[in-house]
């Protein structure tokens, strides 16, 4: 699949916020920001968990909750891993999942997706 670029905008428990143009990587499980970043718009450590990279390696990051708005949608909270000074941010599948978007990659954009929900019957 061809990679792109996506604008989020992440907002601050202040309201102060800050929009980045992100790499849709839908290979990795949660979306990565610099710290400074992150820092900078109050974000808090919430846990550290391991990780798997492309090369095989294993890393232990840190995590955290930040709201996030991506395609004008109603912000949501999404779990954001503190990424290096420097890299790029990135937009991952646990993101595009809670915004209920896909990846349509001919066309470089994130697309609007119908969920899937188990409902069961009750009787009175």
């Amino acid at each position: 699949m061809g990679t792109f670029f996506h604008p989020i905008t992440l907002i601050a428990a202040s309201g102060a916020s800050e929009t980045l143009d992100a790499l849709v990587d839908t290979g990795s499980s949660f979306s990565t920001v610099p710290r400074p970043v992150l820092e900078r718009l109050g974000a808090e450590g919430l846990a550290r968990i391991r990780l798997r990279l492309a090369t095989g390696e294993s890393v232990e990051r840190e995590i955290c909750e930040i709201r996030a708005e991506l395609n004008g949608d109603v912000a949501r909270t999404i779990i954001c891993v503190f990424g290096d000074d420097g890299a790029p941010a990135l937009i991952g599948a646990h993101t595009l999942e809670g915004f209920m978007l896909g990846v349509d990659p001919d066309q470089k954009r994130l697309v609007p997706l119908e969920g899937w929900w188990a409902t069961y019957a009750t009787e009175a």
